[in-house]
């Protein structure tokens, strides 16, 4: 494993990031073996929400039960809408809600850093900012950030920060991978930073140091080495409906079918050499990526040991 660390975390913390929106942890199932393998691999660092059905309360059983929770490192998320439903709950009143719930299923006083799950642009930024930074002084969170926020909202939350002498934002999950996401997989506001599109975003992101955990890294299982670029008339029983509608497209069929041909070539995986792309780039980037078997996630860490060249990467992202 590789560690990187960040201002404000007492530990060095690794590369990959455990997902727990898996439908084993999203369902309830014993995960103990799941989670004890992702260790055993090196990871050091999960992410949850309180959005992802029963995880949060299996992960802090784990943690309870395996007595570790000063070695991880803790990505939680708040204010996202309810279970079936499109209201916006991105206010002080349900941060502080959503927060209190996930701190006691997770039996932990604090969490490493929190985000906000999805933003309401209708919503001026400063009690937002307020809220989180009232969070810190209590001791509940170390660093706070957004997930799915774009640039400009980020900013503007940044800059009243600065001008109120409060911590800014210095975390954010957006979606980011060698796939572009075409449309919003999940509704309500999924933001990618991935492909021409996302260039502007990354420049921003670069030049102000913000931290990236990149979700849907292997865009939601289309690089995962489940769809074959030679079986494309399968990939409607293969993939859910998310990864479909997010991540199917011409574009992303050409990608694929490149990095099956790096990965032949470097003796990896197609999911090993996806990952190799997104954290060979030049940003301050955590992978986020989710396994249902202890097979799957210690295969997908061996991601580290795939080394591409610059004309590899370029060639698998159609450059």
């Amino acid at each position: 494993m590789i560690y990187k660390n960040i201002d404000g975390i007492p530990i060095p913390v690794s590369r990959i990031v455990f997902g727990t929106a898996t439908p084993p942890m999203l369902e309830g199932r014993d995960v103990t073996e799941l989670l004890d393998a992702a260790v055993a691999g090196g990871v050091n660092c999960f992410d949850t929400a309180r959005i992802y059905g029963k995880a949060e309360e299996l992960l802090g059983n784990w943690i309870e039960k395996r007595g570790n929770r000063e070695k991880i490192v803790l990505v939680g998320k708040g204010a996202h809408p309810l279970p079936d439903t499109t209201m916006p709950r991105v206010n002080p009143t349900a941060i502080e809600a959503d927060i209190a719930r996930s701190l006691s299923l997770l039996k932990t006083d604090y969490i490493d850093i929190y985000l906000l799950h999805r933003d309401d642009m209708t919503k001026p930024v400063g009690p937002l900012v307020e809220v989180l930074n009232d969070l810190r002084a209590r001791g509940k969170v170390r660093l706070f950030g957004v997930s799915n926020w774009t640039i400009d909202r980020i900013e503007a939350a940044n800059e009243y920060a600065y001008q109120n002498d409060l911590e800014p934002f210095t975390v954010s999950s957006p979606n980011y991978g060698l796939a572009e996401q075409v449309l919003d997989p999940w509704g309500g506001g999924c933001v990618s930073i991935a492909g021409a599109a996302g260039a502007e975003s990354r420049r921003f992101y670069r030049e102000n140091g913000l931290v990236t955990f990149a979700y849907a890294t292997l865009a939601h299982g289309l690089f995962s080495g489940k769809v074959k670029s030679a079986e494309l008339s399968k990939v409607n029983e293969v993939l859910d409906e998310y990864a479909i509608r997010g991540y199917c497209c011409r574009e992303n069929y050409e990608r694929l079918q490149r990095t099956e041909q790096i990965a032949q070539q470097h003796g990896c995986t197609v999911a090993q050499a996806a990952l190799a792309w997104v954290l060979a780039q030049p940003l301050e980037v955590f992978a986020e990526v989710s396994a249902s078997t202890p097979r799957r996630i210690l295969s997908t860490l061996s991601a580290l040991d795939v080394h591409l060249t610059e004309a590899e990467m370029r060639y698998m992202d159609l450059r």
